[in-house]
């Protein structure tokens, strides 16, 4: 008889995930306790730093939020036409054909290259940040939309239509739902590139915001200042994740549930 394994949660779940991030928090501690590399600063001083400019001053209203804010535009503007443009696409073969090498074409174009032709329309600002985030990060959700929309069981499609769903319907309570994961995997993808590209576009095309600092204090030779920012991104990026992978768990809960009774069964 096989035994079940139950799930690993609270401090154990905890322990196992912040024990890496800790050791190696306390290995950098000592190592650059006492340093006087110019490039390699204190820990202690560059946290100092980071409570000094970013908690208790100003810079996370002036850089920290108009990155934030750019991110989630640039995000929910390129999952929501993804998805839509993707639906549409899978529901009908046909506009799919004929839109295969364009979709070829710009889903194989570099990102950054868009920039000088993103800044010579928008110019510099938050218009041309999001716009290089929705032009870079769309295509992940929109190419799995397309094969999660189309992967759908046709027997399941023909059941739908048998029971007289409206359009609608069929979309909003057959194909989306059948499709969920597959579109959670490209809003992954599509998360992870808007948070590449928002740093790209500050750092090319911005007055402000984390990748404009980081690039200004590089170039001003502020290596302490270079190390909070990418400390920040990282944190930035990693809560991120986490928020994500919470609200994927809730919407798809019925699928994991599914596959746990069909492990357990």
């Amino acid at each position: 008889m096989s035994s079940r394994r139950r799930p690993i949660t609270g401090w154990r779940l905890f322990a196992l995930r912040a024990w890496l991030p800790l050791l190696l928090f306390a290995a950098w501690w000592i190592a650059t306790a006492n340093s006087t590399s110019l490039y390699f600063p204190p820990l202690q001083e560059i946290l100092h730093a980071l409570v000094e400019d970013w908690i208790l001053g100003t810079k996370w209203r002036t850089d920290l939020l108009p990155s934030l804010q750019n991110f989630a535009i640039g995000f929910g503007v390129s999952a929501l036409l993804g998805t839509l443009l993707g639906v549409m696409l899978g529901i009908s073969s046909v506009a799919c054909a004929l839109v295969a090498p364009i979709l070829a074409f710009f889903r194989s174009l570099p990102s950054p290259a868009l920039i000088p032709i993103v800044l010579g329309v928008f110019g510099i600002g938050a218009s041309m940040n999001i716009s290089l985030i929705v032009l870079g990060a769309l295509w992940p959700t929109l190419l799995n939309t397309i094969d999660g929309v189309r992967s759908v069981d046709l027997q399941l499609r023909d059941m739908s239509r048998s029971y007289r769903l409206s359009r609608w319907q069929r979309i909003s309570q057959v194909m989306l739902p059948q499709a969920g994961p597959q579109i959670f995997a490209g809003y992954r993808i599509s998360l992870q590139l808007s948070i590449i590209l928002i740093v790209v576009s500050e750092m090319v095309g911005a007055t402000r915001g984390l990748g404009y600092f980081v690039l200004e204090s590089q170039q001003m030779f502020q290596v302490t200042q270079t190390w909070v920012g990418t400390i920040l991104l990282g944190l930035l990026g990693y809560l991120v994740t986490l928020l994500f992978v919470r609200i994927e768990r809730r919407v798809l809960r019925w699928q994991i549930r599914m596959n746990a009774a069909q492990k357990n069964g």
